[in-house]
């Protein structure tokens, strides 16, 4: 991939339907509502992949998340990119997400539509080092720990809080 700045997006409105395209850089600088994938990588022992961002990293740079995802390319399905996301983040092949839910995300003057998955992975991983720059398999309370005391993006933290809700209910 070139310059993610300089991947093309589809732009939504309210309801999810694609209204236009645009350059990721012009999405983020104009604050145009656009599409995501979420995958939360849960190994059999249960433990959850959590991994910190590169420094480089467009949107919540440095910032811990307990999601491998991205942006949803012009053209692509939410299902596609879920594959494609996880496997190019994970530095794996084969992996199966499952939808959960999808809600729109609203920070400041940034909204996009969030398409969540679930995955279990069982082997290796080779993160890909461009997206992560630290990662480790941590137990829901190891989660919890770190929620308390380190910076994760935001859109994470409302997407895990929605999936444990889904879990409870």
């Amino acid at each position: 991939m070139t310059n993610p700045a300089e991947e093309l997006l589809d732009i939504v409105d309210e309801h999810d339907r694609v209204i236009g395209t645009a350059l990721r850089g012009e999405v983020y600088r104009r604050g145009l509502t656009h599409r995501c994938v979420f995958i939360l990588v849960r190994d059999p022992a249960g433990r959850i992949f959590v991994h910190r961002r590169t420094d480089t990293k467009l949107f919540a740079p440095g910032a811990y998340d307990m999601f491998v995802g991205g942006v949803v390319g012009s053209g692509e399905t939410y299902a596609e990119a879920s594959v494609r996301e996880a496997e190019e983040e994970l530095g794996v092949r084969g992996i199966t997400p499952r939808p959960l839910f999808k809600f729109l995300f609203e920070q400041d003057r940034l909204s996009w539509w969030c398409d969540t998955y679930e995955a279990e992975w069982d082997g290796p991983v080779s993160p890909q080092e461009s997206e992560v720059a630290w990662h480790a398999w941590l137990t829901p309370t190891e989660l919890a720990d770190r929620l308390a005391h380190d910076a994760f993006v935001p859109d994470g933290v409302e997407a895990y809080r929605r999936y444990l809700d889904l879990r409870s209910a």
